[in-house]
């Protein structure tokens, strides 16, 4: 009896500490908005060396651009073969990383001169990419995101849950303050992941963010997460409009 009662005040101590606290629900707070390509399907979006990149899908318009973000103006442009679609975007150790969705292969530049570097050969799809500064992290459409080396060797992975339940559709990333923060395709949810455990540990609510005023026939779905001094900036594919954000608890 005197054992029985020790194991179950074990659990009682380890049961908390041990399961996934519910995520924190945050809504979006507008702090300033920019104008943006709406040409432009995005798949990949961050700020580096204080300059905001954007790499942008469908076959025959696929691209990778440097854009001032006061005015949305793409001040340099890679544009890829007709036959690539792109992918999620990042510069890892002086290069630029590309995915491509269902071609199979990656491109890696040199990140100043843009200057093409190698092919590599890539056996998922490619979907969103970013960095802890250690590591590529890499999304492809399932509830996985995988750590890989500089010539794109899976090093660990781990399977994203909410509440214990596979989080899938997993798309565009961006490394925030020791969090993977993900666009949820399909929907207007970012999720913020813990990159240890794979728990969600908050969920940003982006519903309303770009105004009904603003939608057009070919206006797409949220897609693009970037961060500069503390500073978060969220746009879509297809949105006229890039906007800089805070996000305040529910």
């Amino acid at each position: 009896m005197k054992r029985f009662l020790l194991i179950a005040a074990v659990l009682a101590l380890c049961l908390p500490a041990c399961s996934s606290s519910a995520p924190v629900q945050y809504r979006l707070k507008v702090v300033a908005e920019y104008d943006h390509d709406p040409s432009a399907y995005t798949q990949g979006l961050f700020f580096h060396s204080g300059h905001l990149y954007e790499s942008t899908g469908q076959c025959g318009q696929s691209s990778f651009r440097m854009v001032d973000l006061s005015s949305g103006k793409v001040l340099r442009k890679l544009d890829f073969a007709h036959k690539y679609f792109g992918e999620g975007s990042v510069i890892f150790n002086d290069k630029l990383y590309m995915l491509t969705w269902t071609n199979k292969v990656a491109f890696t530049y040199d990140a100043e001169s843009l200057k093409y570097l190698k092919t590599y050969s890539y056996p998922r799809e490619g979907w969103g990419l970013t960095t802890d500064g250690k590591s590529l992290i890499a999304s492809d459409g399932s509830s996985t995101l995988y750590f890989m080396d500089g010539d794109f060797k899976v090093k660990r992975s781990i399977k994203v849950t909410m509440d214990g339940r596979p989080v899938r559709y997993l798309n565009e990333l961006e490394w925030i303050n020791g969090k993977i923060w993900a666009n949820v395709y399909t929907t207007d949810m970012v999720v913020i992941i813990n990159p240890s455990s794979g728990n969600v540990e908050g969920v940003v609510d982006c519903s309303g963010l770009l105004p009904s005023k603003l939608r057009k026939p070919d206006t797409d779905v949220l897609n693009g997460i970037a961060h500069l001094d503390g500073r978060v900036f969220l746009t879509g594919k297809n949105w006229p409009k890039l906007y800089e954000v805070e996000i305040v608890k529910k």
